[in-house]
């Protein structure tokens, strides 16, 4: 097995590598803007080894660990306090971040959390845009009367607010009005084009699925 501590950064990653059969270590910086990190660990697909890489945990090693479930390899991510806790030296560089990752590997003392599946995040990200366009489409139909009442307008009667001839009963503000009412219209109708086909691409997702924190997709409610 191939042991690999990695040190993620959004823009390269710190490597301190262990092959258990041969005795070969290192260590490698791999850039990810030129494909140089996606390249080193396809390369050792072919090898039909088994490898295993710990890291931190950190919101922007999504496209990584989705690489590394292609590949067929382990991902153990780490709770970034608890591997703070286990650092002997105050000292805090990449490398020697990469070589602790190794070693808490090799020990069997990495923290391990639990992580959801790919196929799991993506349906929980689909649920959270559904809850957040909803939300929105609310809040346009609300602004207006915030808005003329801002600039001394006349309360339109919530039955016409979304009518053309809603300008024309707005007295000294007629233009101002019509800008108004047309740009919440283009807003309402912008929000009604999304959030259908947010819905019905989740509709049907066993709520199981999504975990026990979430409800139930065919009813809309708080994440």
């Amino acid at each position: 097995m191939i042991i690999i501590g990695v040190d993620y950064h959004p823009s390269f990653q710190q490597i301190a590598f262990l092959d258990q059969e041969t005795g070969e270590c290192g260590e490698r910086q791999l850039n990810h803007s030129d494909g140089e990190a996606e390249r080193f660990y396809r390369e050792l697909q072919p090898r039909g080894v088994s490898v295993r890489v710990g890291m931190e945990a950190t919101g922007h090693s999504r496209w990584f660990e989705r690489l590394l479930a292609e590949l067929g390899f382990e991902v153990w991510i780490g709770d970034a306090a608890e591997i703070k806790k286990l650092r002997v030296r105050k000292q805090k560089t990449d490398r020697e971040d990469a070589r602790l990752m190794r070693k808490l590997l090799l020990e069997n003392r990495f923290p391990r959390i639990w992580v959801p599946s790919p196929e799991n995040r993506d349906l929980r990200q689909l649920l959270w845009h559904r809850q957040a366009t909803s939300t929105g489409w609310r809040r346009v139909r609300r602004e207006p009367p915030s808005l003329f009442a801002g600039r001394r307008l006349a309360q339109v009667p919530s039955s016409q607010r979304w009518r053309k001839r809603s300008a024309r009963q707005i007295p000294r503000r007629r233009a101002t009005a019509a800008r108004l009412v047309g740009c919440h219209r283009r807003s309402l109708r912008s929000w009604k084009s999304r959030v259908p086909r947010v819905w019905s691409s989740s509709v049907g997702i066993p709520a199981r699925a999504c975990g026990r924190t979430h409800p139930s997709p065919t009813a809309p409610g708080p994440m």
